[in-house]
């Protein structure tokens, strides 16, 4: 299977099969194909992963397309605009941990689940953090960024402490807690969050600059607005 990146404002990664190779994504995720390539739609795993999917912000169902001829083409394409990583999870035997909303499709040979933050107080306080996906096996993942890409090796004991809306992912060498913000003239008026999310080396951390849910926050009370 090859892959190419199209684009630069609001990409999509196309991808070029034989016969017998798939690829799957979110139902409602794929951009154009052209002939050759069969669909089915399932839970992929069973109903408990899709519910797992479900609780981290994906959908319960996933749409696998498989080649049934030689130089099949299909493409996926980001939400907003940003950028696409390919990661190939075969040099990383211990997978990768992602973010809702980062998953855009993965080669057959990669396997999807939930995964829970060590510490309890992250599922309240971390917004997205409590619940998240690891990403693991033989293939390749394709993950969405909002925005561009920042990718930061840490070192062990290294801290990074970073807005949760803008991590991307991150090895599972990497700890990961929330903590909050200190200092009451902070909190009341800093104009940024309550809490923030820290993450301690080593391991590769991947983040973006774009936070989307903020964004869209503040573009919220101008929508609608006929003034």
């Amino acid at each position: 299977m090859e892959y190419k990146v199209i684009g630069q404002t609001v990409p999509m990664v196309e991808l070029t099969m034989n016969a017998g190779e798939s690829v799957y994504t979110q139902s409602g995720g794929m951009t154009y194909q052209t002939d050759g390539i069969q669909m089915s739609t399932n839970t992929k795993g069973g109903i408990l992963k899709g519910l797992g999917r479900a609780l981290a912000g994906e959908s319960i169902f996933m749409a696998t397309y498989q080649a049934t001829m030689n130089n099949a083409k299909i493409a996926f394409a980001s939400t907003v605009p940003g950028n696409i990583i390919p990661l190939n999870l075969a040099q990383m035997p211990n997978g990768f941990i992602i973010q809702k909303g980062s998953f855009l499709c993965a080669t057959s040979g990669v396997d999807t689940k939930i995964t829970f933050s060590k510490r309890f107080s992250s599922g309240f306080f971390g917004g997205e953090g409590f619940i998240l996906q690891k990403a693991q096996g033989n293939g390749t993942l394709f993950m969405e960024i909002d925005g561009d890409s920042i990718i930061k090796d840490l070192q062990p004991g290294e801290i990074l402490k970073v807005d949760t809306g803008n991590i991307v992912g991150f090895e599972p060498s990497v700890s990961y807690e929330v903590e909050m913000v200190k200092g009451l003239g902070n909190i009341f008026l800093g104009g940024e969050g309550l809490f923030l999310t820290k993450l301690v080396g080593p391991g590769k951390v991947v983040l973006q600059s774009q936070n989307f849910a903020d964004f869209a926050g503040r573009i919220k009370p101008f929508v609608g607005n006929k003034d």
